[in-house]
């Protein structure tokens, strides 16, 4: 892929953008993000940059899964990831549905803290997400402890579903139908 997956003026913040995510060009970046206690929802805290870049060259080659690197303008921000729930084993714990499209946010540290940065992001990747072909529903499954995560998905319109267990965490689902 050339240029950015995505691109939208985001007002008072600027250009935000999703890239794909370049496993051994980003690795240091994302080792330094996910390796942070802040993360450990995002399962990586205890990973090598090597283990790292291993997990996102696996994503990378899926036909099913992306990772992209969020920049506002022109900065790093955090990691958003797509999925199809059907060849995801999330989708074992839940009857999906033709048009479900799975997403992961996370966030690196702001520097300094925007008000409003947060919904403004997530504004954009779910107007991504829904412009994806086919999509009809977005699935998130944050852990039931992640407390920040849920309130967000809630704040964004999500409606919350069961708990599975996923072997790997506890994880609420939620849907959001376009």
């Amino acid at each position: 892929m050339t240029g950015p997956a995505y691109e939208q003026d985001l007002p008072g913040f600027g250009t935000f953008r999703l890239d794909r995510l370049d496993p051994v060009r980003d690795r240091d970046l994302v080792h330094g993000w996910v390796s942070q206690p802040r993360a450990w929802f995002w399962g990586m805290t205890e990973h090598s940059p090597e283990v790292v870049q291993e997990i996102y060259e696996f994503v990378d080659g899926l036909p099913t899964h992306h990772a992209y690197l969020m920049r506002l303008s022109g900065k790093p921000v955090g990691i958003f990831q797509t999925y199809e729930p059907a060849a995801d084993p999330i989708g074992e714990h839940y009857p999906v549905r033709d048009g479900d499209f799975g997403i992961h946010l996370f966030l690196a540290p702001a520097d300094p803290p925007m008000p409003g940065f947060t919904g403004a992001i997530a504004g954009a990747l779910l107007r991504f997400a829904f412009a994806h072909p086919g999509t009809k529903r977005i699935v998130v499954e944050p852990d039931v402890r992640n407390e920040r995560a849920l309130t967000r998905w809630r704040r964004l319109g999500f409606e919350f579903d069961a708990v599975v267990d996923t072997g790997e965490k506890t994880a609420q689902l939620a849907f959001l139908a376009g």
